[in-house]
């Protein structure tokens, strides 16, 4: 991916996918869709779902799980709607532990260490990265 700037990640998993993606020439867009998934009664969307990234060449969008598991559960619930009401929009979510393999898999063991650290100071004082945005991915 080219840019003039790179995007700002809401985690260091997106960005070190985003180093992984590059280094293996796959072509990627930081969160370039917004797909509402849920309207109020006069029409308003309430909530919507935005993919991490998207993969043009084999149209496919990835949403990683990494930074707060306790959030595993609402992005399942936000897949299967988006599968209901998108059936032909292809996304795979990447739960931490396929996260861990790939860092595995890329020998950074020391990115893996960082990752849990930060998972631990979060479960312990309820701070962390995530978006803040309630209505988004």
């Amino acid at each position: 991916m080219t840019l003039a700037s790179p995007p700002r990640f809401a985690h260091d998993s997106e960005a070190e996918l985003a180093r992984i993606l590059d280094y293996y020439g796959v072509a990627w867009r930081y969160e370039p869709d917004v797909f509402p998934i849920s309207w109020s009664a006069d029409g308003v969307v309430i909530e919507s779902f935005a993919p991490d990234f998207y993969l043009p060449e084999i149209d496919l969008y990835v949403e990683l799980t990494t930074l707060r598991q306790s959030l595993v559960r609402k992005k399942n619930r936000k897949l299967r709607w988006m599968r209901q009401l998108y059936p032909e929009v292809r996304v795979k979510l990447f739960y931490a532990r396929d996260f861990k393999a790939l860092m595995v898999k890329y020998g950074r063991l020391d990115f893996l260490t960082g990752v849990a650290a930060a998972n631990s100071a979060h479960a312990v004082t309820g701070n962390g990265n995530g978006n803040g945005n309630g209505v988004h991915g």
